[in-house]
């Protein structure tokens, strides 16, 4: 059995809270416990069935939180929209990502979302390129920001 195949993905739920402030720590060096824990809480009454959790040999070592939305952009039909995947870099190689990614893809389906969406940093290589093995491409949308 591979490790992938061994990768359980599941909804999260708050008692994941401090994995994911682990992972978070990991990979961005900052212990941020309110923003997860203000972030999961949103997630969890919003649309539980998009927030996921990755677990490997009982251990949560990845996450991924989305939903599906309608007039976003201008964009009328639903759309699953992935706000955040972390994994933790302990546990790349596992296929994490994209156990993750699939679930939140068969779950989008199922609320009537044929495409799915998010917005990646330019300089985040190593994000656009795992969007872009679990077949995501440029959109037609140009991102715009202004400080105010």
């Amino acid at each position: 059995m591979s490790s992938e195949s061994q990768v359980l993905v599941r909804q999260i739920d708050d008692l994941d809270i401090s994995a994911v402030v682990a992972i978070d720590e990991r990979i961005g060096g900052a212990y941020r416990p309110e923003v997860w824990e203000r972030r999961i809480s949103y997630h969890l009454r919003r649309d539980p069935e998009t927030a996921l959790a990755a677990e490997h040999e009982g251990e949560v070592v990845g996450f991924m939180l989305g939903d599906v939305r309608s007039g976003e952009f201008g964009l009328e039909e639903p759309t699953g929209w992935v706000e955040v995947v972390g994994v933790d870099p302990r546990s790349r190689g596992l296929g994490v990502g994209r156990k993750l990614a699939e679930e939140m893809f068969e779950r989008f389906r199922a609320r009537g979302a044929a495409s799915v969406r998010t917005l990646v940093e330019n300089d985040r290589e190593e994000l656009v390129q795992f969007f872009g093995s679990v077949g995501f491409e440029p959109a037609k949308l140009t991102a715009l920001v202004r400080s105010i």
